[in-house]
């Protein structure tokens, strides 16, 4: 088992900051996928980014490239996103999710675990 708890959401103004840290917890492994997706209302839940615990692959969905980093802290069990040039159309409920299956990272139907999620608003 593997727990995830998310931190560091809230309300910004567009082109502001924030970075969001996902702590982990349990049965953890090096080969493991963090993967951040988020869900507006109504909407899908989409892939954001994702990272193996090795570092080797990094990955991020289209509309986040450019402008939002993932990284990993080993020592500290945590995964961490940082959001700049925020837009309001990244407004939405960020989850962090946990897998082993690489090849399956944007799909959030791959993820084993997942967070409570933590909820991003972005004002114009």
């Amino acid at each position: 088992q593997v727990q995830l708890v998310e931190s560091g959401g809230g309300l910004v103004q567009a082109g502001g900051s924030l970075r969001l840290s996902c702590a982990a917890s349990g049965r953890t492994a090096s080969n493991y996928v963090m993967g951040w997706f988020r869900q507006a209302p109504g909407k899908e839940r989409q892939f954001v980014a994702a990272i193996t615990l090795s570092g080797g692959y990094i990955s991020y969905g289209d509309s986040v490239k450019g402008r939002f980093t993932i990284s990993r802290d080993n020592a500290k069990n945590t995964v961490y996103l940082q959001m700049n040039s925020l837009k309001p159309e990244d407004t939405a409920v960020y989850f962090c999710a946990a897998t082993e299956n690489l090849s399956g990272r944007y799909s959030p139907g791959k993820y084993d675990y997942w967070g409570q999620g933590t909820q991003v608003t972005v004002s114009s």
